[in-house]
């Protein structure tokens, strides 16, 4: 897939691919997230798509669940060295399906190319 990267104006930088585009901005006059919050809301909601479709193939119930992501930060470098899932679940949610909901999770392919990611090769073109 490519996508096109633009600059629209500002600190503005939005990615168009398909019929999306994701814009994105940077402090203090930010008019959209910045790329990195994209990047770490990516990882909950990418594990929210897992958790939620194992919920209903299993007609269980989805009301009021979600998900808090908590990210800690490396207080030397200031690099994120930790991020938890809280996958909150519903009352009356069956105990049996609770370690399967958090196996769900650990499908989520944001998560797995994080923890083998892909070689980065950066070039230039004149247009």
């Amino acid at each position: 897939m490519d996508m096109v990267i633009d600059f629209p104006g500002g600190t503005r930088v939005d990615a168009h691919f398909g019929a999306f585009t994701v814009e994105t901005d940077q402090p203090p006059t930010a008019s959209a997230p910045t790329p990195f919050e994209i990047f770490l809301s990516s990882i909950g909601t990418c594990a929210g798509i897992y958790v939620l479709g194992f919920c209903q193939k299993r007609d269980l119930p989805t009301e009021g669940l979600r998900i808090v992501q908590h990210v800690a930060r490396d207080p030397q470098t200031g690099m994120v060295a930790r991020i938890s899932l809280d996958i909150q679940l519903p009352k009356g949610f069956p105990d049996k399906y609770r370690q399967a909901v958090i196996q769900s999770a650990q499908l989520c392919a944001v998560k797995k190319h994080i923890e083998h990611p892909p070689e980065f090769d950066i070039i230039t073109s004149l247009n």
